[in-house]
């Protein structure tokens, strides 16, 4: 129901592909989200998981979700779990939230993808939001300063049926690809952070 397509600006483009099974994805994930990340603006950083439980392959965001609420986030806040999931019938009620309660977000949207079969398990980190809904013809605002996304099957016919009867094997191994990455990346944005403040605070005595 959710697949998504990136929308890219071309004056800014940064796109990485990793395979869920490589075994360096979740250093090669971390790094891509880095690589986009804003330092020192103090910006929130926001993910927003999207999808749905009630499709195999639409279940990708809320999953990637949930792994990330069960082990905790140090700085990135989150929307978008099993529990309490971003689709369809909520996004713009959601994202409306999200301006409220955070001043400029840094948004990474999240979301299952249909492509070609040879890249089927493949994980996308890149510049531009997703635009969910986009693969079952629905209008649905696009989501985030970058995108995760996750091929999870075939595309090109009867794409709501595809996505209802993908693996739920596949889509699991890929959400916990994509939340590693995500913590690693977690991780490495609030240690610089705190070095980058810690810089100002010595900086501004010294004046």
């Amino acid at each position: 129901m959710m697949k998504s397509q990136p929308l890219f600006n071309p004056l800014d483009m940064f796109d990485v592909n990793i395979k869920f099974d490589d075994p360096a994805s979740t250093k090669k994930i971390s790094s891509g989200i880095i690589d986009l990340l804003p330092f020192g603006l103090k910006r929130d950083v926001v993910i927003v998981c999207i999808g749905t439980d009630r499709s195999t392959g639409d279940s990708l965001g809320p999953l990637v979700g949930t792994f990330l609420k069960e082990t905790g986030l140090e700085s990135f806040h989150l929307y978008g779990t099993l529990e309490d999931p971003v689709h369809a019938v909520n996004l713009n009620e959601k994202m409306e939230m999200i301006h409220q309660m955070h001043f400029r977000p840094f948004i990474i949207g999240i979301d299952a993808c249909l492509g070609r079969l040879k890249n089927i398990g493949m994980i996308k980190v890149g510049s531009g939001p997703v635009k969910p809904g986009a693969g079952v013809k629905k209008e649905l605002p696009p989501v985030g300063d970058m995108h995760i996304t996750g091929i999870v099957n075939v595309s090109g016919h009867m794409e709501f049926f595809v996505l209802q009867n993908t693996r739920l094997n596949l889509v699991m191994k890929m959400a916990k690809q994509m939340a590693a990455g995500i913590m690693d990346a977690d991780t490495i944005y609030t240690n610089k952070e705190a070095s980058l403040q810690l810089e100002w605070d010595i900086n501004t005595e010294m004046i």
